[in-house]
């Protein structure tokens, strides 16, 4: 039996069957627009079209742009505040009869890379962080996920992070890819100081246009570009799902078998 991966973003949802040992999706993926306004129920109901669209898989996992503990939200910087405090595995294994494991979106990217991408067999601490609507965080040492690091939302310039730096901001402000990089550096530089990774791995849309960025920024921790771009989440929502070993609400942090 398959395991169906589905990633809840800003703008869709999106999901597919993955095989999780070659870390690569088993059918052509099928995205609905994230409702708006983003409140539980609606979300719920957008995760089930995309899992309505597959059969013979028996576990799914879920991911969601905000802390996750124990299958609970315990926040919503992006989304509804409904989804603070909900008990999201519960809903979305009731929804879809299938035993759902949720996690954060950015760590779900992470789990993927780590496993099958940028970050494969990369020993000591990595960080992957992805540019979008926010800035997500995911942190790994020696292969092994360290849950909810929500690194985007440190103080930069006397702002979150992610309100200076984000994807999001480069376009909302219309800043050129030079002003953009600046804010970017000095994001990266204080993360540099803070945990002094061996690498940055930089997922998110704007991964894809690294070119236009990435020599503009001077820091000393090597930085690439994610591999699996925006089939991430999904592929490590599946193996985290594969992992869980039978609670809904327990992740095993464990990225994948390296090797």
């Amino acid at each position: 039996m398959a395991t169906l991966g589905i990633d809840i973003g800003g703008s869709g949802v999106k999901g597919a069957p993955v095989d999780t040992i070659a870390g690569e999706l088993l059918a052509e993926r099928i995205r609905v627009p994230t409702p708006q306004p983003s409140d539980v129920t609606s979300v719920v109901e957008a995760v089930a079209e995309v899992a309505a669209g597959f059969d013979g898989f028996d576990r799914v996992g879920v991911t969601f742009p905000g802390v996750v503990v124990d299958g609970v939200t315990r926040t919503a910087a992006n989304v509804d505040k409904s989804w603070l405090d909900a008990p999201a595995a519960s809903l979305f294994t009731e929804r879809l009869g299938r035993q759902v494991t949720v996690l954060n979106d950015a760590d779900a990217a992470g789990v993927a890379e780590v496993a099958f991408g940028a970050g494969r067999q990369l020993p000591g601490l990595v960080m992957m962080l992805t540019f979008g609507t926010g800035i997500g965080s995911a942190l790994f040492l020696d292969g092994v996920l360290i849950p909810n690091t929500e690194l985007g939302h440190l103080e930069l310039d006397g702002f979150d992070a992610e309100l200076r730096a984000s994807d999001r901001a480069r376009e909302v402000e219309d800043l050129s890819w030079e002003d953009w990089a600046a804010r970017v550096e000095t994001y990266l530089r204080h993360v540099e100081m803070l945990l002094s990774p061996r690498l940055f791995i930089i997922g998110g849309g704007v991964s894809k246009k690294s070119d236009r960025y990435f020599p503009l920024i001077d820091i000393r921790t090597p930085i690439v570009p994610a591999t699996l771009l925006n089939n991430a989440g999904i592929i490590g929502a599946a193996v985290t799902a594969e992992q869980a070993a039978g609670d809904p609400g327990a992740i095993q942090v464990h990225a994948a078998a390296q090797g």
